[in-house]
């Protein structure tokens, strides 16, 4: 048991919380220290003892407007992974609101998935008055583990929602995030290679589900050569079938011979083992928080690989979303997410200029623009 859950049972069974513990102060400290770095804002929590409902709103800065961000419900091994989950979330959703010039800040909201979610309606209904309570401050969407259906009933009780079934969004953005992806390639690939197009560009891409999925059929649309993996094998049959992809075992991903390695599964995928088995020039996808620390693309840099840094490139989920909340014009959403192109070469470019990693560089420019 972590010590986050460990005071929540302690508080709840009426017992004294040690506050002097060894273990009690470093975890607790660790969080602080963790948000502390990253300039955090605010962090929200709501226990509701009726719905099983544990959930956290980290508020990351709403100098630029409100926050926006998806809610995700998943079952971590510990609370402090679900704190800490929100936390670097939050922070994400920040530079990449700023990054994509939006009128907002950056939020993230966690619900700890319990076993069994024995009234789902009441359970969302819940949290709906939860984000309710934030005033406006956060505006919640779908995410991993939740849906349009989940976000309808979380409507009946805060207009600070969207990705509806109304919205005009869908609850799917994987869409317009793989779109901005493509647009993103297609900028690293004029900016290393000097090719004005992907016919005949081999793109390594790890993971076929939503975004991989869509991405996959961006690029075969434009005549990119594609090999895929996942640990789901339905999903990457489908990928064979509809676009002709080669297939290889998930850890093979790092040694394909491509001209563009795309991560669109997991996160911290691009280590000191894996940086070093790459056999590409360019590496751009959809995963979050792809870099195992942010030394990393600084290692990508020496190597003369170059770097679409993810919260920039996969940000076209959220322009989209935000536009629809926003009562802005849809199409004009997608003129913005295919605006991902100039973005991606400005950050290129001054990386250059700079001598710099470009994830320093696109970094820099989004806190500039929180500041």
């Amino acid at each position: 048991m972590d010590v986050i859950e460990k005071t929540i049972r302690d508080v709840a069974m009426k017992q004294p919380v040690n506050l002097q513990s060894k273990t009690h102060h470093t975890a607790l400290d660790g969080l602080f220290r963790y948000a502390d770095f990253l300039n955090f804002g605010q962090v929200h929590i709501k226990f509701d003892h009726a719905t099983g409902l544990k959930a956290i709103v980290a508020v990351h800065n709403l100098k630029r407007g409100p926050a926006i961000g998806g809610c995700r419900l998943v079952q971590y091994p510990t609370t402090d992974a679900g704190f800490e989950d929100a936390i670097r979330l939050g922070y994400m959703m920040s530079v990449k609101a700023a990054i994509s010039n939006l009128n907002h800040g950056g939020g993230k909201a966690v619900i700890l998935k319990p076993k069994v979610i024995k009234d789902r309606k009441a359970f969302f209904e819940t949290f709906g008055d939860f984000v309710n309570e934030l005033g406006g401050r956060y505006i919640t969407a779908v995410d991993s583990g939740t849906s349009s259906e989940d976000m309808d009933i979380i409507q009946t009780r805060t207009p600070f929602v969207t990705c509806t079934t109304a919205s005009g969004v869908g609850g799917d953005p994987s869409p317009q995030t793989a779109f901005g992806v493509r647009r993103g390639i297609e900028a690293s690939v004029k900016f290393k290679l000097g090719r004005d197009n992907l016919d005949g560009v081999h793109v390594a891409i790890q993971g076929a589900g939503h975004v991989g999925y869509y991405l996959a059929k961006e690029l075969h649309a434009r005549g990119a050569r594609l090999t895929m993996c996942d640990i789901n094998q339905n999903v990457l049959q489908r990928c064979v079938d509809e676009f002709g992809a080669n297939t290889c075992l998930p850890d093979a991903i790092y040694d394909v011979e491509a001209e563009v390695f795309a991560p669109c599964a997991l996160g911290s995928i691009l280590n000191l083992n894996t940086i070093k088995r790459l056999r590409v020039p360019i590496v751009a996808g959809s995963a979050n928080n792809q870099l195992a620390h942010q030394h990393h693309g600084v290692l990508l840099h020496e190597r003369g690989i170059l770097y679409a840094p993810d919260f920039l490139i996969n940000a076209g989920g959220l322009i989209y979303v935000a536009a629809a909340y926003d009562h802005a014009n849809i199409q004009k959403a997608k003129e913005h997410v295919g605006d991902i192109y100039y973005t991606v070469t400005d950050v290129f470019e001054q990386a250059q200029k700079e001598n710099r990693a470009t994830n320093e560089v696109a970094e820099k420019m989004a806190l500039e623009r929180l500041r």
